[in-house]
């Protein structure tokens, strides 16, 4: 059911409701970031009123032990998670004695608005009290052009009486996470210092797993004009200050509140008061306008690159901004040490960890619309943690390479036996990742030193995993989960058996290509490549003849075959309201397996084979997990099935304004946001790259005028305009390339243009 918050606006996530019942969810779909932080859109001037309150550092994690009912050999010793860090945000406003709070005063006027465009938190209301009405604005960023820096605006003008406004900025580290099982304070405070540069510093607490302490510096300083009184206080884990105005009708009080933060990941502690300092003064020396002047222009360089515009639906326009916004404000590949968390900085459910989303789903978007940099960076991320994965394997007593499916560092890090170390098929999305990247640029240089590395060194481990069977004469992999996290324990799970052989056929045709001293070092034997050669040839995969599908796994046509018309909507979704038994028995599929294999490797299969695959698979899909809607839109376009595939698209490109899984309140789905752009570029737009090929086979949707994108592709820019009537391809940077659209081959100097079939 949805349950839409905002207002629809091509721009912004604007409101003029403030919805009390619904403040988690207003609180998520406000979250602001810039890659180095970020934080939920809670309100400067506090609430007293049910509210998740959320400030987050990338990079900065804690190791918790995990808890489970009984222990496995092979169990990570630890559950790795994404900690609140100080908050940094509060201006605490109190009007002739009273404190403001939104939660139970009286206010009128009221409107938030997030802005998409220039990556700007708006806010403003009238608070009335008596016959004392105050207008108050809010404006907060954090800076796209200098990462260590957030920049909070509160001003207050008086309509109605005179008021005493006292306005504490202040820095809170006494925080804790809404998941911790025990309600554990994770920060030690190490020193603060309250004046006109107030800071705070604190530290990670001790754990056993040898895993390093971070240190945090948040500093702030304000800058005012005008005032009566300044003061200054602190306790544990708290400074403030207090700004005291006395104000007349019309007459207005503004404070600025600058804050710069850092990591021991970056600078040492030892250095960390220096360097805040130094970051704020070279802040307020450049003002308040100059700061948002470049904050806006580096937001407008990323727009430039991958804005999608939408002609004739608003909603559609809105739902794909709203998922770039959120994906760039999460990740923008600066740090090759960081990768996308599944919420970003926007909540703390599953424990902010790297999942095989990024490679799966953001990888390919990352690759058209921001410089080859930002996707080698996140490649370069998994080949830095290559030591974690040859320890993972290890520990379940394997050769090889096994990336993790949840992890900080590369060593596995969650605490489910089902997901941690049966759901293997992540190992081929990270091999399919190094194909993807190469595929799409048309360069190999990644691929013949660090990628092949990888590539051999997972395919030793499915080389290790799989067994023969004597009796059927093949290969099978057994004890797995695949996509579908809605069966536990299967044995030939048709995805992960296509996606181990796929990954040991490419690195077979990859060996040639490596590097002279990495293939020394590697060593790969003529036995080996024996050996993996034969598993290609032998893998088993379920197949039935009759129905003429790829068969999920071993005992999947057992089950009881219902399609989801057949469920209770009442039980929808059916993981909020069945018992994970009833589910493990049910045929009902979580998100994109067999048909998740078909879109990776979707140049292998015949228009037949999707077909059937789609019309078996998709009726049985309870779309209960957000990374499923992008896929099925894409087969859907292919197939012909246009009004399905629209309808997947609103599903993932509003998945979160609207709430579809009711799940929002915990935080943005980040790593599904490519699911919008995916949907229209590889569906709609029918873009495909296979061979050295790039071709389009657009159409466009019945309640739209028209679309508009560009994508980067192998050193070109190229935009692409499709409406109701025609489709035109304009070279706007490089040399001419070859494509094809609609299946007819041209060569792209200008533009080319062709009507719609």
């Amino acid at each position: 059911m949805i349950k839409r918050l905002f207002d629809v606006d091509p721009w912004g996530v604007s409101s003029t409701k403030l919805d009390r019942a619904d403040k988690r969810l207003q609180e998520s779909l406000t979250a602001i970031g810039n890659g180095y932080m970020g934080m939920r859109g809670n309100f400067e001037e506090g609430y007293s009123g049910d509210s998740h309150l959320g400030t987050y550092l990338a990079g900065v994690w804690y190791p918790d032990k995990t808890r489970v009912g009984w222990w496995k050999n092979g169990y990570p010793e630890y559950f790795g998670k994404v900690i609140n860090a100080t908050n940094f945000i509060p201006i605490e406003i109190t009007v002739n004695d009273h404190k403001v709070d939104l939660a139970i005063d009286e206010v009128k006027d009221y409107k938030i608005d997030l802005d998409m465009k220039k990556g700007i938190l708006n806010r403003s209301y009238t608070w009335v009290k008596g016959e004392i009405e105050v207008r108050f604005t809010f404006k907060r960023f954090v800076s796209a052009a200098l990462k260590e820096l957030a920049v909070i605006e509160v001003t207050g003008e008086v309509l109605k009486g005179t008021a005493t406004i006292v306005f504490s900025p202040k820095m809170d580290g006494n925080v804790v996470n809404e998941d911790s099982n025990y309600e554990e304070n994770f920060w030690l405070e190490m020193n603060r210092v309250s004046g006109e540069k107030s800071s705070l510093t604190t530290k990670t607490i001790e754990n056993p797993f040898g895993v390093e302490q971070f240190t945090v510096t948040t500093m702030m300083e304000t800058v005012m004009e005008n005032y009566e009184e300044r003061t200054f206080s602190e306790g544990f884990m708290l400074v403030e200050e207090n700004i005291t105005y006395t104000l007349a009708v019309g007459e207005k009080a503004k404070v600025t509140k600058f804050v710069s933060v850092l990591t021991s990941r970056d600078v040492q502690p030892e250095d960390q008061l220096t360097k805040a300092a130094e970051i704020l003064d070279q802040a307020i020396a450049l003002g308040e306008e100059e700061l948002e002047a470049q904050h806006v222009a580096a937001w407008q360089e990323r727009w430039h690159k991958a804005d999608v515009v939408i002609e004739g639906d608003a909603e559609s326009q809105q739902g794909i901004r709203f998922n770039i916004f959120q994906l760039f404000s999460t990740y923008y590949g600066e740090d090759n040490r960081l990768n996308v968390g599944p919420k970003g900085f926007t909540g703390e459910k599953y424990g902010g960890a790297t999942y095989w989303d990024t490679e799966a789903f953001i990888l390919p978007m990352y690759l058209a619309v921001a410089d080859e940099t930002v996707s080698e960076q996140l490649l370069t991320y998994r080949h830095n943690q290559l030591s974690g994965a040859f320890h993972n394997a290890k520990q379940q007593g394997l050769q090889g390479a096994l990336y993790p499916m949840v992890t900080f560092n590369g060593i596995e890090s969650h605490n489910e036996w089902e997901i941690t170390f049966e759901e293997i098929h992540r190992n081929s999305t990270i091999a399919y990742a190094i194909y993807n990247y190469t595929n799409y640029t048309g360069d190999e240089s990644f691929l013949k030193t660090k990628g092949i590395e990888m590539l051999v060194s997972i395919s030793r481990f499915w080389a290790d995993r799989v067994h023969y069977s004597k009796r059927n004469e093949c290969y099978m992999i057994h004890g797995v989960t695949g996509p579908n996290e809605y069966e536990n324990n299967i044995n030939n799970n048709w995805y992960t058996n296509t996606m181990a052989a796929w990954t040991l056929r490419y690195t077979l045709g990859s060996l040639e290509k490596g590097s002279s001293a990495i293939m020394n070092e590697l060593d790969v034997t003529a036995e080996e490549k024996a050996k993996w050669t034969d598993i290609v040839q032998k893998m088993y995969y379920p197949r039935d003849e009759e129905l003429n599908v790829f068969v999920q796994h071993d005992t999947f046509l057992d089950k009881e075959l219902l399609t989801t018309n057949d469920l209770d909507p009442s039980e929808r979704p059916i993981n909020q309201h069945w018992s994970w038994d009833k589910i493990l028995r049910s045929c009902f599929i979580k998100q994109a397996d067999v048909l998740q294999g078909i879109y990776y490797l979707n140049n292998e299969y015949t228009i037949e084979e999707k077909e059937a695959n789609y019309n078996f698979y998709e009726p049985m899909t309870v779309h209960e997990s957000s990374l499923s809607a992008s896929i099925h839109a894409i087969l859907a376009a292919e197939l012909g099935k246009t009004e399905k595939a629209v309808e997947f698209y609103s599903r993932t490109a509003r998945l979160d304004l609207d709430n579809y899984n009711n799940d929002t309140e915990d935080g943005l789905h980040i790593t599904s946001m490519s699911g919008g752009w995916l949907a229209i570029v590889q569906g709609f737009a029918g873009m495909r790259t296979f061979d050295n090929k790039l071709s389009f086979k657009p159409f466009c949707p019945k309640n739209w005028t028209g679309y508009n994108f560009m994508i980067k592709y192998r050193k070109r820019l190229l935009h692409i305009s499709v409406t109701q009537e025609s489709v035109s391809v304009r070279l706007e940077e490089g040399e001419a390339i070859n494509l094809t659209l609609f299946d007819q081959e041209m060569l792209l100097t200008d533009e080319v243009k062709s009507q719609l079939q």
